[in-house]
């Protein structure tokens, strides 16, 4: 698209689903616990309202195949619908749960703030010595006390629902206090050992030493959001499946997708939370990711990338009636969408366009996505 006006650009977009930063500010975009952590690849709230108002009522049943952190679940409950979602991260499934979840909230919020406590009276005395080398490498020794003594105060003290919401906090916190950059969270190669010239606050900064302050400030946030999701929070079912969505069955038949699949050879949705894996010892499926960046983006890579979604597709159809609407937010420059439907038996109704223009980070920038808007045969 170099080269054509801004002006010829936007005649050709769906303009309910491209916001200027006025329109859609950040807040917005990361309203209560759809910013419970950070993730990368997640598509935003308001794309999913969009096509629930468009396509769907409340009371019917929703499925996203790549659940990731849980937007479209999120969204469903709230306009009142039921939700399956399916994700073959632990990591991710654990964060939709999280974010869904019905809770006591004064019982939660006492709950996590005695774990806090107990373990910050308890950190001085772990020992690190057994911890995993990448948990030794990747954090400070005082870092690495206090977030190993969180993780056995909340496994020791916590209720189910306590100990599931610290599990996050915790995961939050580690992804902060890691021995790395501050601009360079996503996915830092090595652990940064001495004081560097920060990018993002424009001055010498050094590594952390610390995880406490990380995890007395994300408690406080995560009650909050917390909180807030629960003043719009349904009553409708949430299911989240922990399993590889080219073969899972479902629960309930269900009467259509919102989904945003990976895109091939950009993220390992496992390394990318990596430091959860360590910590909390979940098990890691990562073999069975489809378009790993790991991968890469060769020819054999993208046959097995186009496979694998197509499966998903066909897989999820033996659960939806003929007509059912199937929702898909991808950025589809390789063109690869059109064998997909074709091998997994959807039929394309509708291909919209829509600028996003609003990255974050040292990945600013813009681009343009598609959302295919198709229906089950």
């Amino acid at each position: 698209m170099a080269g054509r006006s801004q002006e010829a650009l936007y005649a050709e977009l769906d303009l309910d689903l491209s916001w200027s930063e006025d329109e859609l500010p950040q807040v917005e975009r990361t309203k209560h616990v759809h910013a419970l952590h950070p993730y990368l690849g997640k598509f935003i709230p308001q794309i999913v309202d969009v096509f629930l108002q468009r396509h769907f009522r409340p009371g019917q049943w929703v499925y996203d195949p790549f659940a990731g952190s849980g937007t479209t679940l999120v969204e469903a409950n709230a306009f009142g619908m039921h939700s399956i979602g399916c994700d073959i991260s632990a990591f991710n499934c654990l964060l939709a749960q999280v974010k869904t979840k019905a809770y006591s909230l004064g019982s939660l919020e006492m709950s996590l703030r005695g774990v806090l406590e107990q373990s910050r009276q308890t950190a001085d005395v772990v020992d690190c010595a057994d911890a995993a080398p990448w948990l030794r490498k990747w954090f400070a020794p005082r870092a690495l006390r206090e977030l190993l003594a969180y993780e056995c105060v909340a496994a020791d003290s916590a209720d189910d629902d306590a100990w599931d919401v610290a599990r996050v906090i915790l995961s939050r916190s580690a992804r902060s206090a890691r021995r790395t950059t501050h601009f360079d969270l996503d996915f830092p190669r090595t652990p940064t050992l001495k004081p560097y010239w920060c990018y993002k606050h424009k001055r010498t900064c050094a590594p952390v030493q610390e995880a406490a302050k990380f995890l007395r400030r994300y408690t406080t946030d995560s009650v909050r959001r917390i909180r807030a999701f629960a003043e719009l929070r349904s009553n409708t079912s949430v299911h989240v499946l922990h399993a590889d969505a080219r073969f899972v069955d479902l629960p309930d038949a269900v009467d259509g997708i919102i989904t945003s699949p990976p895109y091939p050879g950009l993220i390992d949705y496992h390394e990318q939370h990596r430091y959860a894996y360590e910590l909390l010892d979940l098990p890691d499926l990562r073999g069975f990711e489809i378009g790993t960046a790991k991968a890469g983006s060769g020819r054999k890579a993208i046959d097995a990338y186009t496979e694998g979604i197509s499966a998903v597709f066909a897989n999820a159809r033996r659960f939806m009636s003929p007509g059912a609407p199937v929702v898909i937010v991808v950025n589809d420059s390789r063109d690869l969408y059109p064998r997909i439907l074709e091998d997994s038996g959807l039929m394309l109704e509708d291909r919209l366009k829509r600028h996003v223009n609003r990255r974050t980070g040292r990945r600013a920038g813009e681009f343009f996505e598609d959302v295919l808007v198709c229906r089950s045969t």
